[in-house]
């Protein structure tokens, strides 16, 4: 089965790590969760069509594809034999009664053209032994830095009614020198997750080439082992720094075991020490905390005969990215489908969007005061975050042109439009509008007895609003009706004693009869 093509939006950061953080293929390749060969191939094709980072400015993602993927010449596809699902073959041998023999079987019975029964069991064998060493990390200085929550929480105190409220404990650890830092916070939700990486890089003083985490759902939005999907926030935000994020596969706690160790340590010698201390504020227990992380950094390993403060400074601290010149601030993304009135939906209120993307996926980015979408990584609109729920916020040039007329048109607009024409056509429009229960109501029948003028005149429309008035005539086919049988002639010459009296207040005498 053939590769699924990655989005543009992923091979632009095989580009940025490449080019612009300068890391290896293999290391692009774990960070993205895609293969070795995957990754050279989109760097090959890139250097074919001449593209380094930073991309030139303008080229989208449509343009960046057809540079990258010009129409291939066919070749033929060598089937290949189906490998059996080692894992599962492992998980059934340890059922009562179930042999290699029978699971053999099954296999040849699903995929006939499958291996032979040698090749079966060598093959496994193989496999098994294999499958349960484990590897020694080797950590460069500087390159990675690993985070997770601790499982014990610690308690802030609500000073007037006493109740306590648990704190997560944020933990990171860089790879090379085990130099650690944590941080209370209230949750484990994508804000707070944000806010302490732009600490823990504050905190540092530098970036680190990757951040390596667990699949907490504020990181992780699909944890699979093979391809995970980032939170869009969490991928903003490490682009923003200049790193890039590696999520550990799932079940794996030796994939980040410098922060699981580091972990045991907090829980050891942070919250056992506050154990017996009372905090009422969260900036008071993170001031305790900051103490406690400054003492077990600067306390000598034994086995290194340094602490984690000199050999930060020795091996990590020189080799760490810089910070921007501005903290990254914080942004939620939702991907949503353009509804058929051109608006999308975010936290209850709705924005418009050009129409020309009805039914389009748009990708929305709300941050502060600002509502961002775009489509295709383009940006498409943006609008001033709305306070209120359940309304619309809605730009004229977004709306058809159709529509852009019909939301001009208001009572009073209406009825200036009608006294151009003349003044019985201005009444008729204030009696219908007064004859309806709401004044939108007669909108279409003031806007129908306007395209009258175009065949019959102004004089003869205003003369047959005048018949209408006189008879409590309210439709447009009744206008119509006396235009075609000439019933206006004979108000045509008549010149009123005066002009009907038009006010705000006033509804007109037909409105009385």
């Amino acid at each position: 089965m053939p590769t699924q093509r990655l989005s543009m939006r992923r091979i632009r950061d095989v580009l940025r790590l490449r080019h612009a953080q300068g890391l290896s293929e293999r290391l692009i390749a774990s960070t993205l969760g895609v293969s070795n060969g995957v990754v050279h191939s989109y760097l090959r094709r890139a250097r074919l069509a001449g593209l380094t980072w930073p991309l030139p400015e303008g080229l989208d993602d449509e343009a960046l594809e057809r540079l990258l993927f010009p129409p291939p010449a066919p070749a033929a596809d060598t089937p290949r034999r189906p490998v059996p699902d080692w894992a599962y073959i492992d998980r059934e041998l340890c059922r009562p009664g179930v042999t290699r023999v029978l699971l053999w079987e099954e296999y040849r019975a699903a995929h006939p053209d499958g291996f032979g029964y040698t090749w079966f069991c060598t093959t496994f064998e193989a496999w098994k032994r294999r499958s349960q060493p484990t590897m020694r990390q080797t950590h460069k200085g500087g390159e990675k830095v690993f985070v997770d929550f601790a499982g014990d929480t610690i308690a802030i105190f609500d000073p007037r009614t006493g109740e306590a409220k648990p704190m997560k404990l944020f933990v990171a650890a860089m790879g090379a020198s085990n130099y650690t830092y944590a941080e209370a916070c209230p949750s484990e939700t994508l804000p707070d997750w944000i806010s302490v990486h732009a600490n823990l890089f504050a905190f540092l003083n530098g970036v680190p080439k990757l951040v390596v985490c667990d699949n907490l759902k504020a990181a992780v939005t699909n944890p699979d082992r093979y391809d995970p999907g980032l939170n869009r926030t969490y991928a903003e935000m490490a682009s923003h720094y200049g790193t890039a994020i590696l999520a550990a596969r799932p079940r794996k706690p030796k994939d980040k075991a410098k922060v699981e160790v580091a972990v045991q340590i907090a829980q050891r010698w942070i919250l056992a020490r506050l154990r017996n201390q009372r905090f009422f504020t969260l900036a008071e227990l993170n001031q305790a905390i900051r103490r406690l992380i400054g003492e077990l950094n600067a306390r000598p390993m034994r086995r290194f005969n340094a602490s984690r403060a000199e050999l930060f400074a020795a091996i990590d601290r020189p080799l760490l990215g810089p910070l921007p010149d501005e903290p990254y601030v914080f942004a939620r993304w939702k991907r949503c489908r353009v509804a058929p009135d051109y608006h999308v939906e975010v936290d209850g209120h709705w924005y418009s969007v050009p129409f020309r993307l009805i039914r389009e996926l748009v990708d929305v980015r709300f941050a502060g005061a600002t509502v961002e979408i775009f489509h295709k990584s383009q940006r498409v609109a943006s609008h001033a975050r709305a306070p209120n729920r359940r309304g619309h916020t809605t730009i004229a040039e977004h709306m058809p042109s159709a529509h852009r007329r019909h939301g001009q048109w208001t009572p009073q607009s209406l009825i200036a439009a009608a006294a151009q024409i003349g003044p019985a056509t201005a009444a008729f429009f204030e009696a219908v509008m007064a004859d309806r229960p709401h004044p939108e109501q007669g909108f279409r029948t003031c806007l129908g007895i306007l395209s009258l003028a175009k065949s019959y005149g102004p004089e003869r429309l205003d003369a047959a609003c005048r018949r209408g008035l006189s008879i409590k005539a309210r439709s447009v086919a009744s206008i119509r009706s006396i235009l075609q049988n000439g019933l206006d002639r004979a108000f045509l010459d008549e010149a009123p004693d005066h002009a009907p009296l038009r006010h705000g207040n006033i509804r007109g005498q037909g409105y009385f009869h």
